[in-house]
């Protein structure tokens, strides 16, 4: 079996290896919002061969009431355990492309979008397109401050390295769950804001980094909330302040 799955048998190899109890199938909504449900192990089978039905008329620019019901089928190549939960009985992650019960692709899923635009600069001569986005976001001590104004952690400025920079350990930890997780880091470093960080991340081919960066958001943010605080990728959290984007 390849370090990486490709397959389904695969991953239900890798299941029985590691001891894997629960398996997240994450796909997004048309505004980028991370939407996840969880099976156990022994529905393996019938979700790749036919899919897992959701309710689409709750997932925002989905369809109607009268239309809702929408598969979610894994993609066996996105397969990876999840490092922030318990080794023991532990839980893994596959991206879902979505698709009607006529098992046609939904126009509303923004990974078949991507491909589309994947194949349509193909056909215009285009063999790879390579996408190296940089994330910025502030951690703050609360998401729920007492008095309504967010709490930084440090003063810290651009490229510190000194106790000013309170998120250090935090951001450490957090590159050493996205390797887990497949994903190649660059570098990191405290950015301009006061407690303003940045993970970038090594170009890749753009479908894999689309999935790479709805997995460096959950990531940064179930680290931040393991040491009590909370991260935001908010294009401007702090008046006065530099904001955060995403440099592509």
């Amino acid at each position: 079996m390849p370090d990486q799955p490709m397959t389904a048998d695969d991953v239900k190899a890798l299941v029985d290896e590691r001891d894997i109890r629960f398996i997240r199938l994450w796909f997004t909504d048309i505004l980028g919002q991370l939407k996840s449900f969880s099976v156990n192990t022994q529905e393996l089978d019938d979700a790749f061969e036919g899919g897992m039905g959701f309710d689409g008329s709750s997932i925002t620019g989905f369809n109607a009431i009268e239309e809702s019901d929408m598969i979610a089928m894994p993609d066996p190549s996105t397969f990876a355990v999840l490092p922030w939960r318990p080794e023991d009985k532990g839980v893994a992650r596959m991206f879902c492309d979505v698709v009607t019960p006529s098992r046609e692709p939904y126009e509303g899923d923004p990974r078949h979008v991507l491909r589309r635009a994947l194949e349509r600069a193909q056909s215009m001569g285009f063999d790879a397109f390579n996408v190296g986005p940089e994330l910025e976001y502030f951690y703050f001590r609360s998401a729920r401050p007492e008095n309504g104004q967010p709490e930084v952690l440090d003063e810290g400025g651009y490229f510190d390295l000194t106790t000013l920079d309170a998120g250090s350990d935090v951001r450490r930890e957090t590159v050493l769950a996205l390797e887990q997780l497949g994903i190649h880091i660059e570098y990191t470093h405290h950015e301009v804001g006061p407690s303003q960080h940045e993970i970038d991340m090594r170009y890749a081919p753009a479908l894999k980094m689309a999935d790479d960066c709805m997995t460096y958001r959950i990531t940064v943010k179930e680290y931040a909330m393991k040491y009590g605080w909370h991260a935001t990728f908010m294009p401007k959290p702090l008046f006065g302040e530099n904001g955060s984007g995403m440099h592509t």
